[in-house]
């Protein structure tokens, strides 16, 4: 401005600081400016108003200029009329304003403070339910069994963990109900020999000189007889509970099948239908066993003939003992492998039974990876089916 006043203005202005500067006369031409712009029109053509020396607006773009800027015009008095210098640089984004920047800050923090507060209560109410089964499940102990922990409304996962953990302690309960079952008639049929052999013993020593002794020693020794069956049956099914294996090797079931019944003379009529090459992998002795026990209620329950089958099937080796007896009826067919239970044809015939047999056939079945169940008879009698999975060829 000094230079417009003295007269000494040059034709190319230095406008390092700006983008553009133009100088225009009163009769409103370019009389000098910035390289970019000093042969082009006026940048603006606005005027600060009578009372002021400068005015600024935002002007998209200039004249002669790309994009939105901030042009400053100043008033340069003179004698033969107002100068005016036009000054353009860009605009400031308007993001860099100081109380923008603060407002959306503040915003920002409220933002992130109601969505921790919405995600806290969320959170706590989605683990409430978890927190509810934790403390269910810790009153739960093996005296205070039948209780269920809470079932969320909401179909979700923990919904899924409530329903898994409910269906886990009604098969504790079953388990627990078992053994307090078994547990009790356990010590009825172990109390039941003893107390008949005190009673013998008892009376016999109230009379000495009038027992026979003989006929009470070999009742006494029925008893204990009787007594020793059940412990040992006791203790053949903990140490099946326990899988307690003696070893495993690869057994012919056909070849365990005509030991056995070349071993034993039995009362009914045996009639085997042996298959090679049924052989699986597992423990000899058990597997004896358990054909053994078959064997036995077999020849209990049947009229005159057993049939004794060992096949293939697919994958799996078969052994069927079928007997001409009386049967199990479809609604007892598993009622005979629960420990202890004996149906009332099995007590008629046999009263010194341990009940045990079965549940100890079955329970060796079941170590071997198989199954043992009774299945329809092609003729009148039961028909026990084990199957258990072939040894894989070496």
């Amino acid at each position: 401005m000094s230079q417009i006043k003295r007269g000494r203005l040059p034709q190319v202005l230095d406008a390092s600081d700006v983008v553009a500067v133009q100088v225009i006369s009163p009769r409103g031409t370019v009389v000098s400016g910035s390289d970019n712009v000093r042969t082009r029109p006026p940048l603006a053509t606005f005027r600060p108003s009578r009372d002021r020396v400068y005015a600024v607006r935002e002007l998209c773009p200039p004249a002669g200029l790309h994009g939105c800027m901030n042009v400053v015009a100043f008033r340069v008095y003179q004698p033969d009329g107002d100068w005016y210098v036009y000054a353009a640089d860009r605009a400031v984004p308007w993001y860099v304003n100081a109380a923008l920047l603060t407002f959306l800050l503040c915003a920002t923090l409220l933002t992130v403070l109601l969505v921790a507060l919405k995600t806290w209560r969320t959170v706590d109410a989605t683990l409430a339910p978890v927190d509810a089964i934790r403390a269910e499940l810790a009153e739960i102990t093996a005296t205070k069994s039948g209780r269920r922990v809470p079932v969320p409304e909401n179909r979700d996962e923990i919904r899924l963990l409530a329903e898994a953990a409910n269906a886990t302690l009604d098969r504790l309960d079953a388990a627990l109900e078992r053994q307090r079952r078994f547990t009790s008639d356990a010590s009825h049929d172990l109390r039941s020999p003893i107390a008949g052999a005190r009673a013998e013993l008892e009376e016999a020593l109230l009379y000495p000189e009038e027992v026979d002794w003989p006929r009470t020693g070999r009742s006494v020794l029925q008893s204990l007889d009787r007594l020793q069956a059940i412990v040992t049956d006791l203790l053949e099914l903990a140490r099946l509970d326990a899988a307690a294996w003696s070893g495993q090797e690869t057994v012919d079931l056909a070849a365990l099948v005509s030991i056995e019944l070349a071993r034993t003379e039995r009362a009914k009529k045996v009639v085997p239908d042996l298959r090679e090459h049924a052989t699986v992998r597992g423990d000899r002795l058990k597997l004896v066993r358990l054909f053994t026990n078959l064997l036995d209620n077999a020849e209990r329950h049947a009229e005159s003939r057993i049939d004794v089958v060992v096949r293939e099937d697919g994958d799996d080796a078969v052994l069927e003992v079928i007997d001409d007896g009386t049967g199990v009826s479809p609604e007892n067919r598993e009622v005979v492998f629960q420990r202890f239970a004996r149906l009332q044809d099995s007590l008629d015939r046999d009263k010194n039974g341990t009940g045990l047999g079965l549940p100890i056939a079955r329970e060796v079945a079941k170590a071997h990876g198989g199954t043992l169940t009774i299945e329809d008879s092609p003729r009148r009698g039961a028909r026990f089916v084990l199957r258990v999975p072939k040894a894989k060829p070496s």
